[in-house]
């Protein structure tokens, strides 16, 4: 395609969805402009060298599972496939040290993890009961978001306290960043289903590199196909003149220059981005009407050092405590795997999803929480020395999926025909995950592409297909 003849594309923000869109659009032969305010990719999945520490840490854990087709696709559009380890089996410890462990077995999906959940330690079988009663309607009828909480429906069908503390609230706050009490019942039953329909469906995915190396293949990719990426570039704000789109830059590193001219501009930014960026515009409104309903929710990471090897396990769910989740990254990323290994180290990440608690707590105050709690759950954490940490604090890590919020979630389109909007806030059908992000700036991709008339592209990949039983269930389901 002449270089005439190239739509041109602007794309506000660097994070999983800029850079989805990114890379389908300059697929489909858009020229690319990116301009992100950070000097690194990846948004609020990114890593940086932390300045106290001395190593590059991840703002917070982030994994992906099977059922994340359109994230599966982005990684193996962008070469880093071969980055990501899957596991089938998820780890579950009391305090105290024992392990009860989820894995697939040869029975038809949804029954293909019954043996193990039927084998769980932590639940007795008053709690499994329930359980498996509340699992029948959520996945074989559809669940609307009539306004109530997930918490209330789970109180209305019966579950027992245990089976709320050890079974939903684990996995469910961990999935959507919120408390149970502040979920919306559809967003709950989307995330259990899902993770119903196939064995396959549950295999969760954790990168083996800093998640800044990862997505930095995604602007090679855009590069490699006459993109531009700009970063410490914030944009100011734009103004439309016709059929064209004039963004304002503060440029820093590089020589962006004030203010650009573009046939089409993506706004892939957070919602509480977005009021110092719209023009005083009747068009504005609607965006800034919608994005008013969002409350964002918190994720804090704890990054712990320790001397000696503490634990043979990966990763593991934590019940019972503060503390969510365990990822041994000196043994799931193999670049430190031969640093940490080499004196018989661990450097572990634990994850509080939902962490509006320990906001106001200071670092140290965390540290020592946390340290608390892993020497109950990894009894050889008791003789291991400290030799680092640190805790990063994402206020805003997600969008809080509340009862009735989806009818707030903006589509692509905006009042300007020439100016879209993206980022895991908007109508996806999915909730504030890796997958919505992506799915966002795929929507916003073809949106942007039926707009330049000329060849409507489809980026978006097909759902995991439902096996087994399953199958019947999602036929007869509401699409």
């Amino acid at each position: 395609m002449p270089l005439s003849s190239q739509p041109s594309v602007a794309i506000v923000g660097g994070g999983l969805a800029g850079l989805a869109a990114a890379c389908a659009l300059s697929s489909a032969g858009c020229r690319i402009t990116l301009f992100e305010k950070r000097p690194f990719l990846g948004g609020r999945a990114s890593s940086w060298e932390h300045p106290g520490t001395g190593e590059v840490v991840d703002n917070c854990q982030h994994v992906l599972f099977r059922v994340c087709t359109n994230l599966v696709e982005f990684y193996e559009r962008i070469g880093v496939a071969n980055q990501i380890r899957w596991f089938d089996q998820m780890n579950f410890i009391e305090p105290g040290g024992r392990i009860s462990v989820m894995k697939s077995t040869f029975l038809p999906a949804p029954m293909h993890t019954a043996p193990s959940f039927l084998n769980f330690s932590f639940l007795s079988a008053a709690d499994k009961l329930s359980i498996a009663r509340a699992l029948v309607p959520l996945t074989l009828t559809e669940q609307r978001d009539n306004g109530q909480s997930f918490q209330q429906w789970l109180d209305q069908h019966g579950q027992t306290e245990h089976a709320i503390a050890r079974f939903w609230r684990p996995i469910l706050v961990s999935a959507l960043s919120e408390e149970l009490d502040l979920i919306s019942i559809s967003a709950a039953a989307q995330v259990v289903r899902e993770s119903m329909k196939s064995p396959e469906a549950r295999h969760m995915g954790v990168p083996t590199l800093p998640l800044t190396d990862l997505y930095n293949a995604a602007g090679d990719y855009v590069r490699a196909r006459g993109g531009q990426l700009h970063f410490r570039c914030p944009v100011e704000g734009f103004t439309v003149d016709g059929d064209q789109i004039r963004v304002r830059v503060r440029g820093k590193e590089d020589t962006a220059g004030a203010e650009q001219t573009f046939d089409y501009l993506i706004l892939a930014l957070p919602f509480d981005a977005l009021d110092s960026l719209l023009p005083e515009a009747p068009e504005s409104t609607p965006i800034h009407e919608k994005a008013s309903h969002f409350e964002n929710s918190p994720i804090t990471g704890i990054h712990l050092w320790f001397d000696r090897q503490i634990s043979e396990l990966d990763h593991a769910v934590l019940l019972d405590r503060t503390i969510q989740w365990m990822f041994h990254k000196s043994r799931l990323q193999p670049m430190r795997a031969q640093a940490e290994n080499g004196i018989g180290g661990s450097y572990i990440e634990l994850v509080v999803s939902s962490s509006k608690a320990l906001i106001e707590k200071s670092r140290s105050e965390i540290v020592d929480l946390a340290l608390s709690e892993v020497r109950e759950f990894f009894p050889a954490a008791r003789e291991a020395n400290l030799v680092k940490s640190t805790v990063i604090k994402e206020v805003n890590a997600t969008y809080s999926p509340r009862p009735g919020i989806d009818a707030f979630r903006p589509h692509p389109v905006t009042n300007w025909p020439r100016v879209f909007l993206a980022g895991d806030w908007t109508a996806t059908g999915w909730p504030a995950t890796m997958e919505g992000a992506v799915r966002s700036g795929y929507i916003a991709a073809e949106a942007v592409s039926r707009a330049t008339g000329l060849k409507e592209e489809h980026f978006l990949s097909p759902d995991l297909a439902a096996s087994g039983l399953m199958r019947l269930f999602f036929w007869f389901l509401p699409t």
